[in-house]
């Protein structure tokens, strides 16, 4: 028999949001439709990559959870999936985000709302002095002594940037700023891809009581371009780790953050009694270190989340409102700056982790892959010399479950693209044949995805081994055109340097629906930051 699930109309979801306790809203559609129009509290957790999303976004299972949907269909599927794996109260929003909008309440577009919003809000109360892309190309030219610094990770920074810009993220700026600065009479610019890191970048600067004139480019990398000015691939220049001097700046200047916003500093036994009660109170603990340090060794249980995109994509690491949130380093710095934005973003409970705490064992390489405790998914599975076989003889059809960007980017030769929570409806487009062939980037919802299109197709299913990174790794080849479409490519929300068609007009709707935000967010109500 069917398990019913708790409806949640919208008014009692909106009152629930804006108290003192503990609640998880995952919005269940894939990040296209999501960034469309959705509820600003939100996580988006699409159903086709639910199993790796959830268990760090939701880590203790008795956590209260509501799903959001459209029409109340994935979020059932969802609810069932969460109820398996152990949560113990899932409901749903009853009429999904039409109900929410019907009820008076507000949607928003886009993606990383709260964060974006966040800028905004910060700009104002602060007056983050900012300097446009032509008036500091013009000061540029002119010899003017000016540093520009790119706060997003270096992998946005080198697909493209602005001419001469040096990539420092924004976790990293404090502890590095001094050692990319000539003097204290160097202008300091800080850019990103539109407004908000450039906005936090500047400001953090300011908070730390750098002796520069410290300004944001204004609409960061979509402003240089729409002012008519080149942009750069390629870049590779990297902000210098501190030498000793710097360092002890940096340190003294992230204590005067952590005093002011009063963060307490914990050690190991205060951790390890959070940890104790991690079943009754939601924990979160990350290392807000570049992602490479984190790879070279970092503390157990802990989380990679370079302290900028924490800053910037909060609801992608953290669900849970109300929870324990305990930031570390090893350098004194980056986690108490980090902690000092989390801390004016309205979270209650944030902590920095002394880092002269003992760490015990050490943890190298990515963090453990955390799936939801399912029956584990059984099908055969084929290695890419055997697929390539019968590719050239014609005799399987490649079904490719990762997202359009991985897609685009190279997929393998006559691959179909299918989102995995649509197999059931769209394995109809997929051409007759005697054999399916899943892939992912790594194969694993390939594997969990093989039921379930083998009971649509009534055809035999069979997993790629290590999914299409392990056929890229073997030597085969990836193409990029042509494409075959079995599901509607709406599962990312893509940036305006990402889209075909209308870029320009794309980027001004983005930079004003930026600066939108700010009153949208005050009419929500859900929401409130503390600065």
């Amino acid at each position: 028999m069917p398990r019913a699930f708790p409806r949640l109309d919208a008014a009692a979801l909106h009152a629930r949001l804006k108290r003192e306790a503990e609640i998880a809203l995952l919005d269940v559609r894939e990040e296209g439709i999501f960034g469309q129009r959705h509820l600003l509290a939100a996580s988006n957790a699409p159903l086709s990559r639910l199993e790796r999303i959830v268990p760090p976004l939701v880590p203790r299972l008795a956590t209260p959870i509501v799903l959001v949907d459209d029409d109340e269909t994935l979020a059932e599927r969802a609810a069932l999936l969460l109820a398996q794996a152990g949560y113990g109260d899932v409901a749903i929003l009853a009429g999904g985000v039409s109900a929410w909008a019907s009820a008076g309440f507000e949607l928003f577009g886009g993606v990383y709302v709260p964060s974006k919003a966040f800028g905004e809000f910060v700009e104002i109360t602060y007056n983050t002095p900012h300097i446009d892309a032509q008036e500091f190309e013009a000061r540029r030219k002119a010899g003017e002594d000016i540093v520009l610094l790119d706060s997003r990770p270096f992998d946005e920074y080198s697909w493209i940037t602005i001419p001469g810009a040096i990539d420092c993220p924004g976790g990293e700026l404090v502890l590095r700023v001094r050692e990319s600065v000539p003097s204290d009479d160097t202008l300091m610019v800080v850019n990103c891809g539109g407004r908000t890191r450039s906005i936090i970048g500047a400001q953090v600067l300011i908070d730390a009581g750098l002796p520069n004139k410290v300004v944001s480019l204004k609409n960061g990398t979509q402003g240089w371009h729409l002012a008519g000015l080149e942009v750069e691939r390629g870049a590779s220049t990297v902000a210098p780790l501190p030498a000793p001097a710097a360092q002890d700046w940096a340190r003294e200047a992230a204590a005067r953050l952590v005093e002011r916003y009063r963060i307490p500093v914990i050690d190991t036994a205060t951790l390890a009694g959070f940890e104790a009660e991690r079943e009754a109170v939601t924990l979160y603990l990350f290392d807000v270190r570049d992602p490479a340090e984190y790879r070279a060794g970092h503390r157990p249980g802990f989380l990679p989340a370079p302290g900028g995109q924490l800053v910037q994509a909060t609801d992608t690491f953290i669900a849970v409102r109300r929870a324990r949130i305990v930031l570390a380093d090893t350098d004194g710095v980056r986690a108490r700056t980090t902690a000092a934005w989390l801390v004016r973003m309205g979270f209650d409970h944030v902590f920095v982790l002394d880092e002269a705490a003992g760490t015990g064992a050490v943890e190298t390489g990515e963090a453990p892959d955390a799936l939801l405790g399912l029956p584990a998914a059984r099908v055969e599975e084929l290695a890419p010399a055997d697929l390539a076989g019968l590719l050239e003889g014609a005799q399987a059809v490649v079904v490719d479950l990762g997202s359009t960007r991985d897609y685009r980017a190279g997929h393998i030769p006559g691959a179909w693209f299918a989102i995995r929570a649509r197999l059931g409806e769209d394995a109809a487009k997929l051409p007759p044949a005697s054999l399916c062939v899943l892939t992912s980037p790594d194969g694993l919802f390939a594997r969990l995805a093989a039921a379930e299109l083998a009971a649509a197709t009534g055809t035999p299913v069979k997993a790629l081994a290590g999914g299409t990174a392990a056929w890229k790794a073997a030597g085969f080849p990836l193409e990029s055109q042509p494409e075959y479409l079995a599901s509607a490519p709406d599962d990312v929300f893509l940036k305006a340097f990402e889209r075909r068609d209308r870029r320009e007009e794309a980027m001004r709707d983005y930079l004003q629906w930026e600066l939108d935000l700010v009153e949208q967010v005050r009419r929500d109500g859900t929401l409130s930051f503390r600065l």
